[in-house]
């Protein structure tokens, strides 16, 4: 890949690490008055409905018939039982906690790629596996205290962990058969479809809502959605998919400030103290020893032994 193309693709990640930061404030704001299936099908409809409209401007087709099996499995679990589950855990949870907990999501990715898309094994993996499930027990420990409904939701959080980690495993051999732009457009049709059910509920409650709901539904719609899983898809296509679950490491860190500036919520110092250890394992699993490189490095500035020469034969 040229210097030109990485740059781009990292300003891509960039721009999905800071909206889909912004996406858990404004779910945690929202998700006073609308419940987690109509929150949604509100931001994936909306997200449907801008990327169709490009889509069909663009004039890009159908995706070929072997990028389907990609979409649709991100459409499921992805755009709609991750949306889901995370909308409701951080009914239960504060916005800064379920970032927490949904950033183990890189290990999983950095397993089930080295896996399923034979992206290799980092050699710690394993080990930053336990100490992020050991950081998930603590964030559940600290919550235990406000009631079963907390733990409750740390337990959403991972189910949105989960399935997060399955859509871009899914998404990434999808890429190599469709577009970021088909990709999107579909996959939040498929979810949108499959929340059609819940679209009584989602016009009777934001009718009741204030005007701020609605807001964050359009917003979570066209920005952490529409925008950051284009630049997500766009980026994922030039690189693996485990290094690119490791660029959503800063994500907690954005959401806690963004939490306390917008929300007035501070995680306890337990919490904390979990996600930290949820975050030193997924530093952990993607760390790389240096004992090849330095082994390396002392073997070439050993002196070679010089090789007798023999006699010019005559």
């Amino acid at each position: 890949m040229s210097q030109r193309s990485s740059t781009a693709a990292a300003l891509a990640a960039g721009v999905t690490v800071l909206f889909w930061s912004s996406a858990f404030v404004s779910i945690r704001d929202a998700g006073r008055y609308v419940e987690p299936g109509p929150l949604t099908l509100g931001r994936m409809g909306i997200a449907a409905v801008v990327l169709l409209a490009i889509w069909a401007l663009r004039r890009e087709g159908l995706p070929d018939r072997r990028a389907w099996p990609g979409i649709v499995t991100a459409g499921v679990l992805w755009f709609g039982v991750y949306m889901v589950a995370l909308n409701w855990g951080e009914q239960l949870v504060d916005a800064g906690t379920a970032a927490l907990v949904v950033n183990i999501g890189p290990i999983l990715i950095a397993l089930l790629g080295g896996w399923v898309l034979k992206e290799g094994f980092a050699p710690r993996l394993f080990i930053g596996m336990a100490v992020s499930f050991a950081g998930v027990l603590v964030v559940s420990l600290s919550m235990s205290g406000e009631g079963a409904t907390s733990v409750l939701g740390v337990v959403l959080c991972l189910i949105a962990a989960v399935t997060y980690a399955i859509g871009v495993v899914a998404q990434k051999p999808a890429l190599r058969h469709t577009s970021p732009l088909q990709f999107t457009a579909f996959g939040s049709t498929i979810a949108a479809v499959l929340c059609l059910p819940f679209a009584p509920a989602l016009a009777s409650e934001l009718g009741e809502a204030p005007a701020a709901a609605t807001l964050h539904v359009v917003f979570l719609g066209v920005f952490p959605t529409a925008l950051a899983f284009m630049t997500w898809a766009y980026a994922l296509k030039r690189t693996t998919a485990g290094k690119m679950g490791a660029t959503t490491y800063i994500v907690p860190a954005l959401v806690v400030l963004m939490s306390w500036a917008f929300l007035g919520e501070v995680p306890s110092w337990l919490t904390l103290a979990g996600g930290a250890l949820c975050l030193l394992g997924v530093a952990v699993s993607r760390s790389k020893s240096r004992r090849p490189e330095a082994a390396a490095e002392v073997a070439a500035a050993a002196p070679q032994p010089v090789e007798p020469v023999a006699p010019p034969v005559r």
